[in-house]
């Protein structure tokens, strides 16, 4: 038995860690050194534990490997893509998407968007939405957890990545895990009607191996963010679309709103999503900042 073990965090709760390793999981105390480096272990850490018993799988963290990277909300480290999931009841709120889509751009995580509950949506608008985020660069898939629609799709696209689902609550992240991977049963609320919001299903952020090398994160779900500490001369290179053309603007310090020769303003209608581009420009003027 070694005395020395390497792992992965897949869940904390209250001060306990635990780390999925080669013989198994370990229930895992961090040790005080790190509370005085002012050091937190987080979800998706890749860490080194000594073993205390190992019949009873308990241990301390000793080592907390570098991050790749790391989301603030919902805290964890080291993922390779984030299934961004929303809904087409009530609607697809088209500001929840472009400001999450600004923060992984700004962090420079790989996202998918997944429109899911399209069994609901009888006249397919929700194909509109999702031809504006293709025409962004983006992957889109279109799902429905309860009819079993476009989730080989999605397996496929997760297979050997550790995967984040994440969107406002009540948009179905947990109903497409269970549909997905039915060895797991996670909680799955519905909407509340009387404020049309998603019930939190969630309680602790966890990640859930299902396969060699494949992990998903079960987060709670979100229903406001900020994108305030993203500078707005900064916001231009969270879209994607625009990316081609800021080099050919006149100005060299253009934001793409009111300047003349804007290259990216030719490309709006073209290239560029009008409804994208017009949100990005309420962005910008501090509109919806804090959304």
């Amino acid at each position: 038995m070694k005395d020395m073990l390497t792992g992965r965090i897949v869940k904390g709760v209250g001060g306990n860690y635990y780390v999925m390793t080669e013989i198994g999981e370990f229930v895992c105390q961090a040790r005080g050194l790190f509370r005085k480096k002012g050091i937190s272990p987080i979800v998706g850490d890749f860490v080194e534990i000594s073993v205390i018993d190992c019949a009873k799988a308990t241990g301390y963290l000793q080592k907390i490997m570098p991050r790749k990277n790391e989301l603030v909300r919902p805290k964890v480290a080291n993922i390779d893509q984030v299934v961004l999931v929303c809904a087409v009841v009530p609607q697809i709120n088209l500001d929840v998407v472009d400001g999450f889509l600004m923060v992984c751009e700004k962090q420079g995580l790989d996202v998918i968007l997944c429109i899911n509950k399209v069994d609901l949506d009888v006249n397919k608008q929700y194909l509109d939405a999702g031809r504006a985020y293709e025409m962004a660069g983006y992957e889109v898939l279109y799902t429905s957890a309860e009819q079993s629609v476009g989730l080989e799709n999605l397996r496929a696209a997760m297979d050997d990545k550790a995967t984040i689902l994440a969107g406002p609550s009540g948009v179905g992240k947990s109903s497409i895990l269970n549909a997905l991977f039915p060895q797991f049963t996670l909680e799955v609320g519905g909407l509340s009607e009387k404020i049309g919001r998603g019930k939190h299903t969630t309680r602790h952020t966890s990640l859930l191996e299902v396969g060699n090398g494949t992990y998903v994160v079960d987060s709670p779900g979100f229903t406001s963010f900020s994108i305030a500490h993203i500078d707005k001369r900064q916001l231009q290179y969270c879209y994607r679309e625009f990316k081609p053309y800021l080099d050919n603007c006149y100005y060299v310090d253009c934001i793409h709103v009111s300047e003349h020769d804007c290259a990216v303003k030719e490309r709006v209608g073209i290239d560029i999503d009008i409804g994208r581009y017009e949100r990005y420009v309420h962005y910008v003027l501090g509109d919806r900042l804090n959304d």
